[in-house]
């Protein structure tokens, strides 16, 4: 592996392609097969919702997308970056500069306010304290959150947190936004309201694959994929 990412010539609307992705645990009589031969391509301006069966591979998947882990075999590249030439500290760049991430915990930091939680990414991404507070307001205005910049987590909803979670997600205006169960810890009414907002960051050019349980979230988005077996049933 090497240091730096390695370009490939794919199609720049391909934002990621996975090309019969195997990934096994364990080996000789243990070995489990999580992910039989997947090969997905996500193109820039999708809206994919996954579904699937506790064991069926979906989340495995999603840390491959999400470059948290990595193919028994089989290629993916991220936006045109071959990240089986990468090695761990490569991959966790190509991971901050790429990919943002929306989890069912926020994950939001007690002590730090709405702003200041949003422009975490931007420290470790070197980006300059100025503009990380002008993207920082940018990405909350974004939200709908221009009136909560200053309030902590405790002093917000749990529809406001998430919308700050997903400002944090997009400020380093990542190639591809992944979603692991948005939803999972809101009422009806606030998940709704949180849908609509990916609705309106899809329109306005966002690529989002999500994961869901509920049929009625996966309705919301372009396409569902199903996953059963290790592999896609849609």
């Amino acid at each position: 592996m090497v240091g730096a990412a390695a370009t490939t010539h794919r199609p720049p609307e391909i934002v990621a392609d996975l090309r019969a992705v195997i990934k096994d645990y364990g080996s000789g009589e243990r070995c489990i097969r999580v992910l039989d031969g997947l090969s997905l391509q996500v193109r820039r301006g999708d809206y994919l919702a996954v579904m699937g069966a506790s064991g069926s591979g979906k989340s495995t998947a999603m840390n491959i997308l999400g470059c948290l882990d990595r193919p028994s075999a089989g290629e993916y590249d991220l936006n045109g970056h071959a990240t089986s030439t990468l090695d761990d500290d490569a991959l966790a760049d190509l991971r901050s500069r790429e990919l943002g991430f929306v989890f069912q915990q926020f994950h939001l930091l007690p002590h730090l306010d709405a702003l200041d939680n949003v422009t975490l990414p931007m420290i470790y991404a070197g980006v300059r304290q100025q503009e990380r507070r002008d993207r920082a307001e940018a990405a909350l205005l974004r939200v709908g959150l221009a009136e909560r910049l200053h309030n902590r987590p405790n002093q917000l909803s749990g529809g406001e947190q998430q919308r700050v979670a997903i400002a944090r997600a997009m400020v380093n205006r990542p190639s591809l936004l992944l979603a692991d169960e948005p939803t999972g810890a809101l009422d009806s009414v606030t998940t709704n309201e949180v849908l609509d907002l990916f609705a309106t960051l899809h329109g306005q050019g966002m690529t989002v694959v999500m994961v869901t349980h509920e049929a009625d979230v996966a309705a919301r988005a372009q396409r569902i994929l199903r996953f059963a077996d290790g592999r896609i049933h849609s």
